[in-house]
């Protein structure tokens, strides 16, 4: 498990759609804002945000005022959500996926003490990732603000 340059990039833009729906009457902003309020390459960011869109996390609206805005609520989608969209499973080992299982070359899998402590860190990091939406991203910027 690792979060490439796509998810960071993917993250950051989620966050930040999530501030213009939450600041914004219409919810809506475009590739250009985001990219330069971001410091994303334009061309990288069109690229995450048709992944994003074809999950059903963001949609698009083509034309004068159009845009992209969030599919749903930014307190209905969880970091875990857009990571996994971008960068696939958490897990750090294969075999301890719960979406992309893999056996692995161990002789007892169920004995591995690789695979229980690798088995925690995943269940560990999906459970912050997966708690945590982006709305409460948002919340947590505005305080640190504050």
């Amino acid at each position: 498990m690792r979060l490439s340059k796509r998810g960071e990039y993917g993250l950051r833009a989620m966050i930040s759609l999530a501030e213009v729906q939450k600041n914004s009457p219409t919810g809506m902003t475009q590739i250009r804002e985001i990219a330069q309020k971001e410091q994303i390459p334009a061309k990288f960011l069109e690229q995450i945000l048709l992944a994003l869109k074809n999950a059903g996390l963001v949609h698009s609206k083509m034309g004068v005022g159009g845009g992209y805005y969030l599919a749903k609520p930014a307190d209905e989608i969880t970091l875990g959500q857009v990571f996994r969209v971008l960068d696939g499973p958490i897990a750090p080992i294969r075999c301890v996926s719960q979406m992309a299982y893999e056996p692995c070359g161990c002789p007892d899998e169920e004995t591995c003490g690789l695979r229980m402590v690798m088995g925690d860190v995943r269940n560990a990091i999906a459970n912050i990732l997966d708690r945590t939406t982006l709305a409460a991203v948002v919340e947590r910027m505005e305080a640190a603000r504050a």
